[in-house]
């Protein structure tokens, strides 16, 4: 490696240097406190920014007694201080792409931030985070962004670039963007196609945060875990392996992972509208 700039830790690693377990690391991520890259195989990588990060949160809990909530605005307070604050800011031109395209869409809209945020009903300071760092909201939120702007969250993530690939390898998927805390969404085909074909993996209380929908039509099967779907907020369905669900995506629709460890969910839409 040519410099600290490019070293990866991986969570035992990254728990003893900020000197916390490797479970409290995995719940500030649920809590949105952090949010790690992962390896082509799904496994958490920890930059010198996110060690950094993960430093001062412990700090703040500790040293203040600040609850995870607290801790974020305080989090949010020293970027807004420092544009160029390496703890928030992702390290790629693809992590931070959704976050541009938003910005992109909104100028050429002629909105400021304070009324797409009272449109959508989120902070002012939530979506200035989101444009700066492509971080931070829920899938829910995102989907809304992108019904508000008339376009689709694979669009924003430029999912639709790539030249199709015919073949992928086990392990090979290109992650999508990270924006949700807790969320890995892997892509398993490539391209503009009919199909938005996804691997998502949920860690423990992981959810879409809010109910959603878009047009389309979706398939999902579930590989590992326990999730539950609810439709049109009044039908719940609580899946298990081998379980699957089709529904029509203009149903308003959310979910949470149930399990007490990973859930691995294969999921499909069509046309591509995630």
């Amino acid at each position: 490696m040519s410099g600290t700039g490019n070293v990866r830790y991986k969570v035992a690693e990254a728990a003893r240097l900020a000197g916390v377990s490797p479970s409290t690391l995995r719940l500030w991520e649920t809590q949105g406190l952090v949010v790690p890259e992962r390896s082509v195989t799904g496994h958490r990588q920890y930059t010198e920014a996110d060690l950094a990060r993960l430093k001062r949160i412990s700090w703040f809990r500790a040293e203040r007694g600040l609850n995870p909530a607290a801790i974020r605005e305080a989090l949010e307070a020293e970027g807004a201080n420092d544009d160029a604050n390496p703890v928030v800011a992702p390290e790629s031109s693809v992590d931070i792409q959704v976050g541009r395209k938003l910005r992109s869409l909104r100028h050429a809209a002629g909105k400021t931030l304070e009324q797409v945020a009272s449109d959508i009903g989120i902070a002012a300071s939530v979506l200035s985070t989101l444009e700066r760092t492509s971080q931070g909201v829920s899938v829910a939120v995102l989907h809304n962004l992108a019904e508000y702007f008339g376009t689709t969250v694979s669009s924003l993530s430029g999912e639709e670039e790539p030249e199709a690939r015919a073949l992928v390898r086990a392990g090979e998927w290109r992650n999508w963007p990270r924006t949700t805390p807790g969320v890995t969404v892997q892509l398993l085909a490539e391209g503009k196609n009919q199909m938005d074909c996804h691997r998502f993996v949920l860690e423990p209380g992981a959810s879409s945060e809010g109910a959603y929908r878009h047009d389309g039509e979706e398939f999902v099967y579930v590989l590992s875990g326990h999730v539950e779907f609810i439709l049109d907020s009044d039908q719940f369905y609580d899946l298990h392996p081998g379980d699957s669900l089709y529904f029509e995506s203009w149903r308003r629709h959310a979910w949470s992972n149930r399990h007490d460890g990973e859930t691995v969910l294969l999921w499909i839409n069509t046309p591509p509208t995630f």
